[in-house]
This record gives C-alpha cells, sequence and structure tokens, in this order.
C-alpha cells in the first residue's frame, strides 16, 4: 500500500484550490497539536476521559457494544441475520468511565460511540478545540468518536471529512470511488451504521471468497495517525479505520453542500427505474445520462433555450434547487 500524502496546514483558499480539487486524501500531521484533549491524551489517556466527562450534557448517544470474541469488529454476523453487536443508550460521561474501568483488561468488549454532535452531548468542548479549516467548510458539523480498540468496517460517507485523532492511535486504509466493483459491497438498506460496507475484512482478507478484493487493495492508500493529527477524505473515498489503543477519541468534521440533495438516493432510485428496464432502454437513458449529467458538455446541455425557462437544466441556483425539489415531490406524491 501506498501512504497517503502529507501536506503542511494549507489556507482555506490552498485547501479548496488545491487539496479538494485533487480529490485524494490528505494527511496534516499535528493539526490539532495544541488541543487541550490532545495534550491530556499523550500523558494520561484515562484523565483525557475525565476531561470529557467534564462536558457531559447528559444526553443519551447509542453507544455499541460487541463480545470480545468479535476482536472490536462491528459488522454483520455470519449468517446474514443481523449484527454482531448490540446498541444501547448512555450518556457520553458513563461511556468515558465504562472505558476507564476496562483499560488493561485482556477480555474487554468492544464499545464505542460513534458520531455524536459535539453541540448536543458535550457543549463547550468545541469552543476550546477550534479547528478553523475544517469549521469554514460549508455545512461543517463537528462529531465525536470514543471507544477502545475497534474497527469500523470499510464504507464511504457522503459528505467531505476532516478526522483529528485526539487520544489514542488509529489506522487509516483508504479507496478510490473506482474499485467499488471490487469490495464486494454489502447490502445498500440494512447497513451497521448508516452507509454501506465492504463485506471483506481488509484486516483478514478472504480471497478465496473474494478474490478480485486483491484490485482494490493495489490501489489502496495507508496512514496511521497520532494525537493531533488530521487527515481529509473525500466523499466516496472508501475507509476502513482500526482504533488500535485501549482508549480512543477521535473528533471529526463532515461538511457539503446540501443544496445539491442526495446523490445516493438518485442511486436508489435508479437502481428501481432505469437497472432492470430491457438492454436497449437502458443504453438509451445511458444516452440522456450522458447528456445532461456524465458528459464533458453536461453543464451546458440546454444552453440554446432562453434562460427565463432553463431553469432546471441551467446552472445552479437556489430558484433551480426549489423548482427540483417541488418537481420530484409532485412527480412522487402522484404515484
Amino acid at each position: 500500500m501506498n501512504p497517503v500524502e502529507e501536506v503542511a496546514l494549507p489556507s482555506k483558499a490552498a485547501f479548496d484550490e488545491q487539496v479538494r480539487q485533487a480529490y485524494r486524501p490528505v494527511v496534516i500531521r499535528g493539526m490539532a497539536r495544541d488541543w487541550p484533549l490532545v495534550r491530556l491524551g499523550r500523558t494520561d489517556p484515562a484523565e483525557a476521559l475525565r476531561y470529557c466527562a467534564s462536558f457531559d450534557s447528559g444526553a443519551a448517544a447509542d453507544i455499541m457494544l460487541a463480545p470480545p470474541t468479535e476482536g472490536g469488529r462491528f459488522f454483520y454476523r455470519n449468517d446474514m441475520t443481523g449484527f454482531n453487536f448490540e446498541r444501547r443508550k448512555g450518556t457520553l460521561g458513563q461511556l468515558a468511565g465504562e472505558l476507564a474501568r476496562l483499560d488493561g483488561q485482556d477480555d474487554a468488549p468492544g464499545m464505542y460511540a460513534g458520531a455524536a454532535d459535539l453541540h448536543d452531548h458535550l457543549p463547550g468542548f468545541a469552543s476550546d478545540h477550534p479547528l478553523p479549516l475544517a469549521e469554514e467548510q460549508d455545512g461543517s458539523q463537528a462529531r465525536i468518536w470514543m471507544g477502545n480498540a475497534t474497527q469500523v468496517a470499510t464504507h464511504f460517507d457522503l459528505s467531505d471529512n476532516f478526522a483529528v485523532v485526539a487520544v489514542g492511535a488509529r489506522q487509516f486504509r483508504l479507496f478510490p470511488p473506482d474499485v467499488t466493483k471490487h469490495l464486494y459491497i454489502g447490502p445498500l438498506d440494512v447497513t451497521p451504521a448508516g452507509q454501506p460496507v465492504s463485506m471483506v475484512n481488509p484486516l483478514e482478507p478472504d480471497l478465496k471468497r473474494y478474490p478480485d478484493y486483491e484490485k482494490a487493495e493495489a490501489q489502496a492508500l495507508y496512514a496511521e495517525l497520532e494525537p493531533g493529527d488530521a487527515i481529509y477524505v473525500p466523499t466516496l473515498w472508501w475507509h476502513h479505520v482500526a482504533a488500535t489503543s485501549p482508549i480512543n477519541i477521535l473528533v471529526n468534521y463532515w461538511h457539503n453542500n446540501s443544496e445539491r440533495g442526495g446523490p445516493f438516493l438518485a442511486l436508489i432510485h435508479a437502481l428501481m427505474s432505469v437497472r432492470d428496464l430491457p438492454a436497449g432502454q437502458r443504453e438509451g437513458w445511458r444516452a440522456w445520462f450522458d447528456h445532461f449529467i456524465f458528459g464533458e458538455g453536461a453543464g451546458s446541455a440546454a444552453d440554446h433555450l432562453p434562460a427565463h425557462i432553463n431553469r432546471i437544466t441551467g446552472p445552479p441556483s437556489e430558484e433551480r434547487s426549489e423548482t427540483m425539489r417541488r418537481f420530484i415531490v409532485q412527480v412522487l406524491s402522484a404515484r
């Protein structure tokens, strides 16, 4: 595997013009080295847990629990009749106390809370832990992940993502979107934590069952992050994340332009309405999609129309987005 490119902390303008346009992950070492939580975590992870608990609002979060036999992997059962973990409700303060109690225990269950909204669960934390480059992005949402040695199955995010390791260490294995067909994707609608996942365990790949995974692995990127390090993961890049310390805390920031709607929903609708058409009709629709969506000239495909009538196929605008939403709702409501 090749390493993820490492860059110096860029300005927002440089990030938008260079990093985002390149559409590849980057690592920024020491981006959050001055955070109070990072400083605590380097010397005393248990004290870092107590520090987080001091912000606890008392709001309940989803806490995932997997038996020790699963080795910290949160996934499906072997027979695909459910998941190999259970969800319980608890506060992040309660979770912090349990993680401190389990620290050093050989047969500890896998345990984590993921994507807990910082403002809801740890009010006041964000103001003491600024990350301007991430917070300046459109629609930025700060969330916290807290757990022990666990791994999250290979998945993608619908938003761009900044992830900052605050306590412990994490290993990232990333795959570009064009290897999706080699990752053996699981169900699109029944998922461990929201997004579809790869059925392959990259730490122990079963190449007899998933032989084409080797083609994905050949294009994989790898990074190991220490406290204070950050990684930028573009939307749709697949990533497997393993937290390798007994106590791990990560803060991430998802951000994207919500006005663009949901491409994943468009995919689901295309599965229902396009994929199973006769071959000739599918090719016909391929021509439409190429002309209006994927072709090089898609943005100007309707420039021959007067501007006042070129609404849906015209340039992006708030008015166009609202027109599209009304049109979609009207058509679906008539079914």
